[in-house]
């Protein structure tokens, strides 16, 4: 359907959004889950704002609809459609290939919902895992071995931002005064 011109939808301007039911959260928490693979924590983040904005318009009061997305959630955990751990190993997998240190990626699973326990559980330091994931990550941001100007003038800075980024000052000043080994 076109808009005429006196009806041009800005930005912020989005069809009112539909009452709240069981069977539209259903659907809605499986539409989410065909595009994201996510914990349980960020399913009932995300159905619990749908819960929030229709509330808002509506007039309801979204905690008399907690329940019901505390329910969806279990049952699409009990299924198995949503599985923690498959979801941290995949992510914590994923930040090691793009050279995030342990502690990156610890956060970043933290971030997303995952529980403690799964946390320390799938970001584990490994002394091998972690000095490629600093390769990788010197590689990216053009230090060390893989840097264009003066080596030994930008080495602190080097060692500093690797540091930064997680990594042990022991990894950090292993790849940055590494002669091209891992490059």
């Amino acid at each position: 359907m076109a808009l005429k011109p006196d009806e041009e939808r800005g930005p912020r301007d989005r069809p009112a959004p539909r009452r709240i039911d069981a069977a539209y959260l259903r659907r809605a928490a499986l539409h989410y889950l065909e595009r994201y693979s996510v914990p349980a924590a960020q399913l009932k983040r995300v159905l619990l704002r749908k819960v929030e904005r229709s509330c808002r318009h509506h007039g309801q009061e979204p905690q008399t609809f907690r329940g019901m997305v505390e329910e969806i959630v279990a049952s699409f955990v009990a299924s198995g459609l949503v599985d923690d751990r498959r979801f941290a190993e995949a992510k914590a997998q994923s930040l090691r290939r793009k050279g995030r240190s342990t502690r990156a990626v610890a956060a970043g699973l933290a971030a997303k919902g995952v529980g403690r326990e799964l946390v320390a559980e799938t970001a584990v330091l490994d002394e091998a895992v972690e000095l490629e994931a600093a390769r990788i990550a010197a590689r990216r941001k053009r230090l060390g071995p893989w840097s264009r100007g003066d080596r030994a003038e930008q080495r602190q800075k080097h060692v500093a931002a690797l540091a930064r980024a997680g990594f042990s000052l022991a990894i950090a000043r292993a790849v940055i005064d590494d002669a091209g080994e891992g490059g």
